[in-house]
């Protein structure tokens, strides 16, 4: 009796198991297929329309009808499109974004705006090769390798949480320096700051400061540039791709941030050595990272799933390759409120302030010299 349920128990897990891979089969689709949608423009001219057939959507788009007749049909079959006329024929069927997906696919200054995860997974996957040999052999894989299309989807996913609640939420919840940021000129260190966003909505929410970003990306660096020039903001913010060690820089900065980036840094200690000298005796620094559980547990917590995910296959090995071993670095997306707390303490700050902002991707830690 006891095999009998034993085995009908396993063969229930066993179900259920296929279920979840073919599920997950289905959106890795539609990660990929989003993806080419938004290149190729296919959801900015079906949101602009009422409904399309393949020749109008391809004669729009400058693209070829058969494709995009099988994409259509496609993201039909997935729920993503409706179509008007199923029983029409081939050439006749009309497609259409329904109303509730138009936020999510098409408009970028959303808070619910997706579409750049599609950019995250097709980056996370072309360097696979170099990521197998790194988990066999040791070493990691450089950001550069990952591609154009994981940084303009890791900048295009944060972007609007940047300016939409960056000044409105995450620096109003230290009192004291947006009044100080608010009332006098003022400048901030944005280290790590990737296409520029962050610092772009500093100086939009504070008219009176002069923003210095960092980076050591190239492309990211010349990306921000772009979106800073394109803001009206060359005047107050400059994107440099520079290493914000340099001791010439010691302690000219009220407030000195880094936003989702310690996690991937191989020295987060010498990171943080760093921001507490920029922001000398008077600065405030400001962390934040992701919003994982304070402790393993086997069920996570609920955005550890994905923190996981993109630890397996990018930060954890860009990580390394910064030069990054397990008594340091090597931290990984998953980096819990204790372990940046020990790195805080070991580059000399003597207290840490979990700020009371509601962020369902960030936790905010101000650290205290």
């Amino acid at each position: 009796m006891t095999t009998t349920i034993a085995s009908s128990n396993t063969q229930q897990q066993k179900e259920a198991f296929m279920e979840r891979l073919l599920k997950s089969a289905s959106g890795t689709f539609d990660m990929f297929t989003i993806y080419i949608g938004d290149r190729l423009g296919f959801y900015r001219a079906l949101a602009e329309s009422i409904g399309l057939t393949s020749p109008e959507l391809a004669a729009r788009t400058g693209t070829q009808e058969r494709y995009v007749r099988e994409w259509l049909e496609q993201q039909t079959v997935a729920g993503i499109l409706e179509v008007q006329n199923e029983d029409a024929s081939p050439l006749v069927r009309r497609y259409r974004l329904p109303d509730g997906h138009i936020e999510v696919l098409t408009e970028r200054d959303s808070l619910d705006y997706l579409t750049p995860l599609s950019y995250v997974f097709v980056g996370a996957t072309r360097p696979l090769e170099q990521l197998l040999n790194a988990y066999r052999n040791g070493g990691g894989v450089p950001y550069s390798e990952y591609g154009k299309e994981f940084r303009e989807g890791q900048a295009g996913i944060n972007r609007s949480m940047f300016l939409k609640q960056l000044g409105s939420e995450w620096f109003p919840a230290m009192p004291d320096v947006h009044a100080r940021l608010q009332a006098e000129p003022a400048r901030i260190a944005d280290i790590g700051c990737g296409a520029g966003w962050s610092s772009i909505a500093i100086a939009q929410t504070y008219p009176n400061v002069q923003v210095d970003g960092y980076d050591l990306d190239a492309p990211s660096v010349e990306l921000a540039q772009i979106n800073v020039q394109q803001a009206g903001l060359s005047d107050r913010v400059r994107i440099q791709q520079r290493d914000a060690s340099d001791p010439s820089l010691r302690g000219h900065y009220d407030l000195v941030t880094a936003f989702e980036c310690i996690h991937d840094i191989g020295n987060p200690v010498a990171a943080l050595q760093t921001m507490r000298h920029l922001a000398g005796e008077d600065g405030a620094v400001l962390i934040a990272d992701e919003r994982v559980g304070d402790r393993f547990t086997a069920s996570g917590n609920d955005v550890e799933w994905m923190m996981y995910g993109w630890s397996v296959l990018h930060c954890l090995p860009v990580c390394m390759a910064d030069g990054g071993d397990c008594h340091c670095g090597g931290t990984g997306t998953v980096m819990r409120t204790d372990t940046l707390w020990n790195y805080a303490q070991a580059a000399g700050f003597q207290d840490i302030e979990i700020l009371p902002i509601d962020n369902f991707f960030f936790r905010f830690y101000r650290l205290y010299s």
